[in-house]
């Protein structure tokens, strides 16, 4: 079981900044890639950015230009900084990591999530 603990989230003016962290319990040899998905209130859960150990990145478009995502792979640790933040930003932002697990014979790969944390933009 990979556990995934988040930091960073609280609350901010517009315009302002945040950074999320998000530490893995495992390798970062079994982490296909790590990346952020966020969910407001009465909304569905969207993705926001991903990265790989490699550092291939993908962002929403909402979020690309003020969002920056990145590994560090010796602590198997994402970050997400979040800068020009706007009101549109406030959700609980969850940590997600693809791990590929091989037990005896068969290998796949398995999604996890973090617990959350809140960020809110507001004046």
């Amino acid at each position: 079981q990979v556990q995934l603990v988040e930091s960073g989230g609280g609350l901010v003016q517009p315009g302002g900044s945040l950074r999320l962290s998000c530490a893995a319990s495992t390798s970062i040899l079994s982490i296909l890639h790590m990346g952020w998905y966020r969910q407001a209130p009465g909304k569905q859960r969207e993705w926001v950015a991903n990265i790989t150990s490699g550092g291939t990145i993908n962002m929403a478009e909402s979020v690309k230009g003020r969002f920056t995502i990145s590994i560090d792979n010796a602590k198997a640790t994402v970050h997400l900084e979040m800068n020009s933040l706007k009101p549109e930003d406030t959700a609980v932002y969850y940590c997600n990591a693809a791990v590929g697990v091989v037990e005896g014979f068969v290998a796949e790969v398995r999604d996890y999530w973090g617990q959350g944390t809140q960020v809110t933009v507001s004046s």
